[in-house]
């Protein structure tokens, strides 16, 4: 897979010798990640390097503070016992930012596998433009004063548009409009800063500790809807960075709500959580399947067209599980069965994600950790 810094997530191979010393440092550190507890013979054998190479790249990263020997295997055999290597998990930590959610942002400290150390967040209060830059600067400097490693990076989640380069091309909610977020973050606290879609940032989540297909779509419902695409293996971002803005699709020809941006019937008028909570109050309590019913018919419309031209293998859901896992998640499926080809789509999975509501942060670790060490 390609990070959103152009680089490969998950190397697997050798490659041209002016590319190769970057390349197989990662492939070293990616057979670690996964699987540790390596000699540096098991490594060139599951990596195809040499076993100079090998215990050249391993010599430099232990150098480099990444990689510790946990001592001599336990031989049945004559000889020498390999001395095991494996990451040094616990070198450094870090930043996760999503910025998701239409009242606070949220941080955490994550360690390299993913796993949340701290937790800290802030109330938006309806902040916007430098205002709500100065809480996410706020918010990341109580993370930082708490890591007890050094920082390896700064991921961020967010919602709008968002670069290759981190500048947030438009965020309405939040005011911005070719906010250069990740400049600003790394010229405040001098440490690597990728900053990318919060849908874009959960899908990566889901590949790399969720278990998703190499061909998958994440939607992730809350305060609007998004999509984050992988197609074998690499993230999909579109010619003006806009892959999977599918909240402002019209669903149907029946009319609808008025949508914030102005058309009516858009997807987000369906499945918004504030609209949905909004038609699920205004119903009776008996009308409450139908409503959840109608939504997810609604998505299912606007993800067939999607799934049939793309051949996805996997749709993902993430938001309220109350909300989304049952009536709504299975009239979806049932209508993107019923409009695409069953030869070609029959086997199509449906599911909620089970990373739940720290999908988004745990994303942003995926992104340093490809951007910084070429792992996932």
């Amino acid at each position: 897979m390609i990070s959103p810094q152009g680089r490969v997530l998950r190397p697997s191979a050798k490659v041209l010798p002016e590319h190769a010393r970057g390349h197989n440092r990662s492939l070293v550190l990616q057979t670690l990640y996964r699987d540790g507890r390596r000699s540096r013979a098991d490594i060139a054998r599951e990596t195809g390097l040499t076993r100079v190479t090998v215990s050249a790249l391993v010599a430099d990263l232990i150098a480099d503070g990444l990689v510790v020997e946990l001592g001599q295997r336990e031989e049945t055999r004559p000889g020498k016992p390999a001395t095991l290597l494996d990451l040094d998990r616990s070198a450094f930590v870090i930043v996760g930012l999503d910025l998701s959610e239409h009242t606070l942002f949220s941080g955490a400290l994550l360690d390299l596998d993913g796993a949340i150390i701290a937790r800290a967040e802030v109330e938006l209060a309806g902040s916007t433009g430098a205002d709500a830059v100065g809480k996410v600067v706020a918010l990341t400097e109580r993370l930082i004063a708490e890591a007890a490693a050094p920082v390896l990076g700064i991921g961020v989640g967010s919602p709008g548009v968002v670069d290759l380069g981190g500048v947030v091309l438009s965020a309405p909610n939040l005011g911005w409009n070719g906010m250069a977020l990740q400049s600003i973050l790394t010229d405040r606290f001098e440490v690597p800063v990728v900053v990318a879609n919060d849908a874009n940032a959960a899908v990566l989540a889901e590949h790399s500790f969720g278990g998703a297909d190499s061909d998958a779509m994440l939607i992730r419902i809350g305060h609007g809807v998004g999509a984050g695409l992988l197609l074998g293996g690499t993230p999909l971002f579109g010619s003006r960075f806009a892959a999977g803005e599918i909240g402002h699709v019209v669903v149907g020809t029946d009319g609808g709500a008025v949508c914030a941006c102005g058309k009516r019937g858009c997807l987000e008028t369906w499945l918004s959580i504030p609209n949905l909570i909004e038609r699920l109050e205004a119903s009776p309590e008996a009308d409450a399947e139908a409503v959840l019913r109608e939504a997810g018919e609604r998505l299912g419309i606007a993800l067939a067209p999607v799934v049939g031209a793309l051949d996805l293998g996997e749709v993902i859901l993430s938001g309220p599980t109350d909300l989304l896992d049952g009536p709504l998640m299975a009239a979806t499926a049932e209508t993107l069965r019923a409009r695409t080809m069953a030869e070609f789509h029959g086997a199509l999975t449906l599911r909620m994600t089970a990373l739940g509501q720290d999908i988004v942060l745990r994303g942003a670790a995926v992104m340093v950790l490809s951007a910084r060490l070429g792992v996932s």
